[in-house]
């Protein structure tokens, strides 16, 4: 879905594998961790483009995360000795030009922009 909107939107082939692997990562992290297992969960995606930028929200009624605790990871270190995680958000964040996250009682919202180049 996020390839189709991205080309509909007239973004390049290489902006679109960019998009979609931060829309791969944020999604497999509320899987793995707002919903650790949990079958009968589920998450929300749109994807819309507003002038000339793309903007995907993704919603879960998972556990709440704090995107601040996340250290960048070490990428200059030997494979065997890099602390596991946060390189989703890492790739997230150098990826898109705008990654928001916000939590309230009713679950939690991710927002991610880019802008066409």
């Amino acid at each position: 879905m996020v390839a189709e909107v991205a080309r509909a939107g007239g973004f390049s082939e290489k902006a679109i594998y960019s998009l979609q692997l931060a829309a791969d990562e944020a999604a497999s992290n509320i899987i793995e961790h707002a919903y650790e297992g949990e079958s009968d969960a589920s998450l929300f995606v749109t994807c819309d483009i507003k002038n000339d930028e793309i903007i995907i929200t993704m919603r879960d009624t998972g556990k709440p995360f704090n995107p601040k605790t996340v250290k960048e990871p070490n990428l200059k270190a030997d494979l065997s000795e890099r602390q596991i995680g946060g390189l989703g958000v890492y790739l997230m964040r150098k990826l898109m030009d705008n990654v928001k996250y916000e939590s309230s009682g009713a679950g939690n919202l991710l927002t991610m922009t880019k802008r066409r180049e």
